[in-house]
């Protein structure tokens, strides 16, 4: 018998596509936050160094922030952060040493409470238990380059086959696959690269064998008058070792605990590169100046070489979005937990409030929101994050949150955006790096050093970007002293950070 042809319209819209009547009208949000990924390695911000063709797509089809910074750069406090949209005195995860508290308000819970699928996957890096999240599965601790072990939600450790940039992906794709697509989502994807010990996948070994990378200008920084960058261990020329991060007689030392957990296949092609790489090097008898830069080719070369798997499974992601028909409802936000030094003061790593680890990138992907393209040369945080979901989800902020979406700031110019950042880190003994706080305005920049060493350093950004001349205590730089030593007072207050309230009373 034939239905009258209203009655297949009625049926088709109750059984409908199954895309379509499954399809959650509030927005999607997918993060995805790497570690220790340079924003000078990125082409979207004219790098020159490298193409990163997936985080670029998300800048072209979204917006660009040319000014993202960080609260506290270290890896485990910045995603404290996020999570929280607190500082690092306020969620109480201040260093790599510490315990985040599941039991704190987070924005997945709010997120889950309105109705969200929320899930983590990938580096964690919290120590604790995740809460908030209907499923994770995550790294333990800084996680492992080749076939690394994952935490599952039911207590197990599971070792997987593969390479670590790869396998999150996978286990992302895995877990959007099986979700109830009646529900809207919120999924974070946590990767281990860039951390050192920057170990390509194999297909990516020699990528970037035939560039001469130059030094940066400030390469053999001499740290004149900057009593905690003299004293830092975070070096080039001293503090890189040849085994654990350079891969030259890797099975020795620190190393052999990346290379023993290759597979015959991993570790033949693994050797069939860095092998002959050795041999030359030991014939050489590198010393001085001579080491050093041959140090800082190699460290270019696999860092580069390592982002680039992290920048093609950043296109994975994308591409899974756009065959799922979910491109058009979903938020995607792409971040590091912090910068890092390519070299910059004859460095690596990042703590400093300097900017090559304070500035991170970050890019948005917002699409019927933002418009195409869009360049955000405003001030914004990783402390924004947070409440930047929340308001996408349509979810109130908590008055309890530091940070501020970042809706308002991508749609139209608000009036009371801020103008300048604070900033605190905490950590004291691992690479030598002296806790400090400070602020950052449009020219200027203000630290105060304590605990191992009580010192004070200003620059001026518009004159000096690299900063090296810390005009502190010189003549003509009184007025912008007291000024700023004023403005970095109101920020303390701002934010209840009474630990650095007392010390700069103290001067």
């Amino acid at each position: 018998m034939k239905l009258p042809f209203r009655f297949l319209v009625v049926a088709l819209l109750l059984m409908g596509n199954s895309t379509l009547a499954q399809q959650p009208t509030k927005t999607n949000i997918v993060i995805i936050v790497s570690d220790d990924h340079a924003f000078q390695t990125i082409s979207a911000y004219g790098s020159k160094l490298v193409q990163t063709p997936a985080i670029d797509r998300i800048a072209r089809e979204g917006a660009i922030f040319n000014r993202a910074y960080v609260t506290n750069s270290i890896c485990g406090p910045s995603r404290a952060v996020i999570l929280t949209g607190k500082y690092s005195h306020k969620n109480g995860f201040k260093d790599n040493l510490s315990r985040f508290d599941s039991n704190q308000d987070v924005f997945v819970k709010r997120l889950q409470a309105a109705g969200y699928q929320t899930a983590w996957i990938g580096k964690w890096h919290l120590e604790s238990t995740p809460q908030g999240f209907d499923y994770w599965k995550l790294l333990p601790g800084q996680g492992m380059y080749y076939n690394p072990d994952f935490l599952t939600m039911d207590g197990k450790k599971e070792r997987k086959e593969g390479y670590v940039t790869n396998l999150v992906t996978d286990e992302a794709e895995q877990w959007l696959s099986g979700r109830d697509t009646s529900k809207p989502f919120c999924l974070v994807i946590g990767h281990k690269a860039t951390h050192r010990t920057w170990m390509p996948d194999t297909c990516d070994l020699g990528m970037y064998d035939n560039r001469t990378f130059p030094l940066p200008s400030n390469f053999y920084d001499t740290y004149d008058n900057r009593y905690a960058a003299a004293h830092q261990d975070m070096n080039i020329a001293h503090t890189m070792r040849l085994g654990y991060d350079l891969k030259m007689h890797p099975d020795t030392g620190f190393g052999k605990d990346n290379v023993g957990r290759m597979n015959m296949a991993q570790r033949a092609k693994f050797d069939a590169y860095y092998k002959p790489i050795e041999q030359e090097f030991d014939a050489q008898h590198l010393s001085g100046n001579a080491l050093t830069e041959w140090k800082y080719q190699r460290y270019m070369r696999d860092y580069l070489s390592t982002a680039a798997s992290l920048d093609r499974n950043i296109g994975r992601v994308l591409d899974y979005l756009d065959a799922h028909h979910l491109t058009e409802n979903t938020l995607v936000i792409y971040l590091s937990d912090q910068g890092f030094y390519m070299g910059e003061h004859g460095w690596f790593d990042k703590r400093f409030m300097y900017e090559e680890s304070f500035r991170t990138p970050m890019v948005i992907r917002y699409p019927g929101k933002v418009k195409p393209g869009t360049q955000v040369n405003d001030f914004v945080m990783n402390l924004d994050i947070a409440p930047t979901c929340l308001d996408a989800a349509g979810v109130t902020i908590p008055a309890a949150i530091q940070g501020q979406s970042l809706l308002p700031v991508l749609l139209h110019k608000p009036a009371n955006w801020r103008k300048t950042m604070y900033y605190h880190y905490y950590e004291s003994g691992e690479h030598s790096v002296i806790p400090h706080f400070g602020i950052r305005t449009s020219r200027y920049k203000l630290i105060r050093f304590y605990q191992v060493a009580d010192k004070w350093e200003l620059y001026d950004l518009q004159k000096d970007p690299h900063e090296m001349h810390n005009l502190y205590g010189q003549k003509g730089m009184e007025k912008t002293t007291v000024a700023l030593m004023k403005e970095l007072q109101a920020q303390i207050a701002k934010y209840e950070d009474t630990e650095a309230m007392e010390i700069v009373e103290k001067k």
